[in-house]
């Protein structure tokens, strides 16, 4: 019979033990990285007032391939409108036949909300992926810092329960940030992991203790003085940080009066606000700009476009239907392969490089620099 293998190469300790961990004999089948699979809703968890775990299995009961850290867009019919979103995995790769996403219910937010409201065991939607390079499995660090804020902790207990479930014992320092005790997800768990896993430290701040008269834990925000007392080496460690942009920029700003280097910082996000993205070209209007000519292959339909606008927003405008989600080269949701022609494409992470090479673009971050053939 053949094997499917899960290949994690760059933390060679990680690597070798998942590798050797999770494979899997029931003829080679699995969900492949990147392509679209329809999700069944299996088990729906409340972790906080706002915050809720929904676990799905695969279409066909098809394990699923993906690094600690990875997301998946998903897509759901809301109000009659495909909306597309990006959720990290907060399920751990060491347990396949379940992935599960934690989403915090956002006043206003159309997906959340509809999550919250209507997923329920048996209920249906489609995701993509899953992709990222925010991931443990980039870093050969003997020591690890995890930094996270709200439901930034996702990607961060994804990575921590795998490490776990593998029994690596790895010198991880875990520290969560939330409004109140009551807004802490994952607490009791995270606990619980660090009774199983010697190395693992976990610590908790707050900025009000709220209804927990009793809270022991750390107030206010996270300061480089909290952090060097609670994580005397911190300077020595790879740092993974998730959460709100305004909370990472913090972070960034405490390390670096820390003496931390750069170079062993890693952070994820997918904050609109954020401004990952490269700005729009900017066009003297007396400058007269290319036009360019988009022809999609599968529907034979065609628009014109300028030099100046992304290939996602001039379709948008032809009315054009491509699924997307952030916008700024990060998730990979727009990823179209690029039959003909030529386009400059700025991404931020969203891709891979065999991707580059058999033709895909995301059509988010690319501007065409000839006509365009696309497989749509």
């Amino acid at each position: 019979m053949n094997a499917v293998e899960m290949s994690f190469g760059r933390n060679p300790e990680l690597a070798d033990r998942l590798t050797s961990t999770i494979t899997w004999e029931n003829g080679a089948r699995q969900w492949p990285s990147g392509e679209q699979q329809l999700l069944t809703c299996c088990r729906v968890t409340d972790e906080t007032h706002d915050v809720r775990t929904f676990e799905f299995r695969t279409e066909d009961g098809l394990p699923v391939r993906f690094e600690p850290g990875q997301f998946m867009t998903i897509s759901a019919n809301v109000n009659g409108q495909s909306v597309e979103r990006c959720y990290t995995i907060s399920s751990p790769p060491t347990r396949p036949f379940l992935v599960a996403i934690t989403v915090k219910r956002v006043p206003g937010g159309i997906m959340s909300n509809w999550l919250h409201e209507n997923m329920k065991p048996g209920e249906q939607l489609r995701a993509f992926g899953p992709s990222g390079a925010f991931t443990s499995t980039a870093s050969s660090a003997p020591k690890s810092l995890y930094l996270s804020a709200g439901s930034g902790v996702t990607p961060l207990m994804s990575m921590t329960r795998a490490s776990v479930d593998l029994g690596l014992d790895r010198d991880i320092v875990f520290v969560h940030s939330a409004r109140t005790p009551e807004d802490i997800v994952f607490r009791q768990e995270l606990n619980r992991l660090a009774t199983l896993s010697p190395r693992l430290k976990v610590f908790f701040v707050c900025e009000g203790i709220g209804d927990e008269a009793s809270w022991a834990g750390g107030t206010g925000r996270l300061s480089l003085q909290l952090l060097s007392e609670w994580v005397p080496d911190f300077a020595e460690r790879d740092v993974f940080t998730c959460g709100p942009a305004g909370y990472m920029g913090a972070v960034r700003n405490v390390l670096r009066e820390g003496g931390h280097d750069p170079a062993r910082y890693h952070q994820e996000s997918f904050d609109i606000s954020a401004g990952v993205a490269p700005d729009p070209i900017p066009v003297a209007t007396e400058v007269p700009q290319d036009t360019f000519t988009v022809k999609l292959s599968k529907s034979s339909k065609t628009f014109t476009m300028t030099s100046s606008e992304t290939v996602l927003s001039a379709a948008r405008k032809a009315g054009v239907a491509i699924p997307s989600s952030c916008s700024q080269g990060v998730c990979g949701t727009c990823k179209t392969k690029v039959l003909d022609g030529s386009v400059d494409m700025k991404h931020n992470g969203g891709i891979r490089e065999r991707e580059v090479q058999k033709g895909f673009r995301l059509l988010c971050c690319s501007r065409p620099t000839s006509d365009l053939v696309l497989e749509l």
